[in-house]
């Protein structure tokens, strides 16, 4: 696995540098629905090679998961860091970046090991985990709004 995501790190490099600032797709407060939980995630405009976010889901009432992220560049290329519920932060390279969708994957990590972030043809953002749970394969997926 290892060799795929190195493969994919050279093939970002030899489309040229990378810069956050082609992420800015993703900046503003996009918010949806799913089973009850009301999510929101805001992300910062891209700026000095950064953009910062934080994610809170609501359920009747009372936040029941929050998460603090950031997006930046690095002398290794750009990273998608995770802090769950305040957490040390757990690192994502990118792996993948297209004009409207990039990758990010971690598969040392356990779950998820790979997030996906997609701007839809709608305008609606669509972010996708991937990773193994208790020995399976499994994926979440949301598609949000933006407000």
């Amino acid at each position: 696995m290892a060799g795929v995501v190195l493969l994919a790190v050279a093939r970002i490099a030899a489309a040229g540098e990378p810069s956050v600032d082609r992420l800015a797709w993703m900046a503003g407060t996009w918010t949806g629905t799913d089973r009850g939980i009301e999510m929101i995630e805001h992300w910062t405009d891209p700026k000095g090679g950064l953009m910062l976010g934080i994610h809170r889901d609501v359920k009747q009432g009372k936040a029941v998961f929050f998460e603090f992220l950031r997006i930046e560049a690095t002398p290794k290329g750009i990273v998608y860091l995770a802090s769950p519920k305040g957490a040390p932060a757990t690192p994502f390279p990118m792996v993948e970046l297209g004009e409207s969708r990039v990758v990010f994957e971690n598969p040392e990590h356990d779950f998820p090991k790979r997030i996906t972030y997609r701007l839809t043809p709608d305008g609606s953002l669509k972010a996708r985990v991937e990773g193994v749970e208790k020995g399976r394969a499994t994926a979440e997926e949301w598609i949000w709004r933006r407000r």
